[in-house]
């Protein structure tokens, strides 16, 4: 007689909640978030370079044909398909935090970490993409000094309210930044055991 004994299979163990980059333009996400994806050996996801590629357009392209609020409307449908991913490092696009029904949908499976940097090292790092309009169409339709001044204090309060973990990216390299996100991590993660 044969019997067959029951396949016993062993808890799969849940995959880390995804850690999610927002910021202003030029703070970094998107060089960060490779260089951490690498580091931590997760895959990495740029929601931008997404959003580009399954609409066949670039940003000024979408923006030029449909305004801001048809690029707004693509990146919430994106944002909404992340929601049940885990274990990945998602850089956003820097106006994601404008729709609160984005942050509550990357908070459901993310920590949410916000790189900050000042006015001038944006505007240096802006000056250095060439071409700039081809990647960031004006938000504002001013020159580029006072856009970044006047969409940085409208949008900051939005950037804290979101993120629980903040790393000024100004004066580091990537390498130093993602040492920064590595360490506040841990600390949170201490402090949710503790707490």
């Amino acid at each position: 007689m044969v019997t067959a004994m029951a396949h016993v299979t062993q808890p799969q163990p849940a995959l880390p909640p995804n850690l999610v980059l927002i910021g202003y333009r030029a703070t970094g996400k998107t060089s960060v978030g490779a260089r951490l994806a690498e580091v931590l050996q997760r895959p990495f996801v740029d929601l931008d370079q997404v959003l580009v590629r399954e609409a066949g357009r670039s940003v000024a392209d979408i923006v030029a044909q449909g305004g801001w609020a048809e690029f707004r409307r693509l990146e919430k449908e994106l944002v909404a398909r992340y929601r049940d991913a885990r274990g990945l490092v998602l850089a956003t696009g820097g106006g994601v935090v404008l729709d609160p029904n984005n942050v509550a949908a990357l908070r459901e499976n993310g920590i949410i970490i916000w790189l900050t940097a000042d006015p001038a090292a944006i505007q240096a790092r802006l000056a250095q993409d060439q071409p700039r309009d081809a990647n960031r169409p004006s938000l504002t339709g001013e020159d580029t000094i006072r856009e970044v001044l006047e969409v940085l204090e409208a949008r900051a309060p939005l950037y804290q309210a979101a993120a629980q973990i903040s790393i000024d990216t100004t004066h580091q390299s990537v390498a130093q930044v993602v040492k920064l996100v590595l360490a506040a991590l841990k600390s949170e993660e201490a402090k949710n055991l503790v707490g």
